[in-house]
């Protein structure tokens, strides 16, 4: 008993730190991989592929059947040997093991078998699609919480300058360098940035949560992420944009959508194959051992295991089965394979359509938005120096509460425009990376 409460205890004890344990974007990916349902169904369907592939092996393989047939008979029948009807009652019991061996289908095995092998390689390839998709789904979400972290900590940059704005504006106004009717103003913007600052960190608790549900977490309490140090985006992440052909070409190498294509081409030509198989004729061998015990009831008969080893007989034998004619069934079903195979083929050349599509609008985007971001670098500045100089004019009383506002609210925007337009350009180069199959981090 002791042993379980100190158990308990330790386990008590270690609740709230698992509680504030920070995750880095490497392990909420991990995570999430791990514990993702839709990935673990796409497992089942690996390993279901691989039970398919399995079957059409063994189909090789001879079979191996044993029967027993018991059988009663009843009534009336003649004896010639005293021209009488006799009631004679009986009883027989057959046993039988036979096997056959395919020694020729037309190939319709071996096909069968390359078939299921190119699905087993497209079943993987769809795992590795699902996953990849489920991390980036991960990084877009943990870049949204780091982005409202940052857009938190501008709003509350922007009440604490608003505070010391109203405790100036005291000063001012006890000096009768301003009316009063300024701290009246200045202080309604100090409970307008208290309200932006409640809203930021709701904005960021669902966020958190956004995060949270993705990995399914059990416990989302005191959930939070590790903030990297992203000095410098622009330089660290400029090496990921490269033009779109270049990005396209490695991605046709290594991106699972496109291999899971691929095989699926691969496997519907291999269904022909086995489609066309039924032209073939078929060859099979069988063999076969059978006895029996019969009895006739009031009669002396040879004893179970005599009759068994007089009466047992063995067999083998070929059967050649010549397609002639089956309704058209064959001249269909490769029809319909033929129609398959155009059918995954234009599904191919549409996935390297859409990814090739999805590369350049990436490109264009992150280009996009790393000039947007050196455009609001310099906006930033501006508008820092603009309201640097507007708070010099307010505190000696040469510009009105407005006008220190109207500054002090181009600059949060300034600063929101510039963290929005930094995170946008990282999310970009992530994308870039991603495609060209690079492992993604923060940095």
């Amino acid at each position: 008993m002791r042993k379980y409460i100190i158990y308990a205890s330790v386990l008590l004890l270690s609740l709230p730190s698992m509680a504030q344990k920070k995750w880095t974007l490497r392990e909420c990916v991990d995570y999430a991989v791990e514990n993702n349902i839709e990935l673990q169904q796409q497992a089942l369907n690996v390993k279901n592929a691989e039970i398919d592939l399995s079957t059409s092996k063994n189909s090789r393989l001879p079979n191996l059947n044993a029967s027993v047939d018991q059988s009663f008979g009843f009534g009336r029948s003649m004896n010639y040997a005293t021209n009488t009807y006799e009631s004679r009652n009986a009883a027989g019991t057959n046993f039988s093991v036979s096997t056959s061996l395919p020694l020729f289908t037309g190939f319709r095995i071996s096909n069968e078998i390359k078939r299921d092998e190119f699905n087993l390689l497209a079943a993987t390839e769809g795992l590795s699609k699902a996953r990849e998709n489920l991390e980036l789904q991960v990084v877009s979400l943990f870049l949204e919480v780091l982005f409202k972290k940052e857009i938190l900590k501008a709003y509350q940059d922007q009440l604490t300058l608003s505070n010391q704005q109203v405790e100036r504006t005291q000063i001012l106004v006890q000096s009768g360098k301003v009316p009063a009717s300024q701290l009246y103003d200045i202080k309604a913007q100090s409970a307008k940035d208290e309200l932006n600052v409640t809203m930021s960190k709701n904005d960021l608790d669902l966020a958190l949560l956004n995060l949270s549900q993705s990995l399914n977490l059990p416990q989302q309490d005191n959930f939070d992420v590790i903030e990297p140090t992203m000095e410098n985006p622009i330089d660290n992440n400029i090496s990921s944009i490269i033009p779109p052909d270049q990005v396209y070409q490695r991605a046709l190498g290594i991106k699972p959508q496109i291999k899971e294509a691929q095989y699926k081409v691969e496997s519907s030509k291999k269904t022909l194959k086995v489609a066309q198989s039924g032209y073939w004729p078929k060859l099979d061998f069988s063999a076969g051992y059978r006895t029996s015990y019969n009895k006739v009831f009031g009669e002396s008969a040879p004893g179970f295991f005599r009759q068994l080893n007089n009466e047992g007989g063995e067999s083998i034998g070929l059967s050649l089965s010549i397609p002639i004619f089956n309704r058209f069934q064959t001249r269909n079903q490769v029809r319909a394979a033929r129609l398959s195979i155009e059918n995954q083929e234009l599904a191919l050349d549409n996935i390297k359509l859409a990814l090739y599509k999805e590369i350049q609008q990436a490109y264009q985007s992150a280009t996009s938005a790393q000039a947007k971001f050196n455009s609001t670098e310099k906006a930033l500045e501006a508008s820092q120096e603009a309201f640097k100089y507007a708070q010099e004019r307010y505190d000696v009383g040469k510009s009105t509460v407005f006008e220190l506002n109207e500054a002090q609210t181009k600059l949060l925007t300034s600063r929101s425009e510039q963290i929005q337009a930094k995170y946008d350009f990282i999310f970009r180069a992530k994308i870039l990376d991603f495609y060209q199959g690079k492992e993604i981090d923060l940095r």
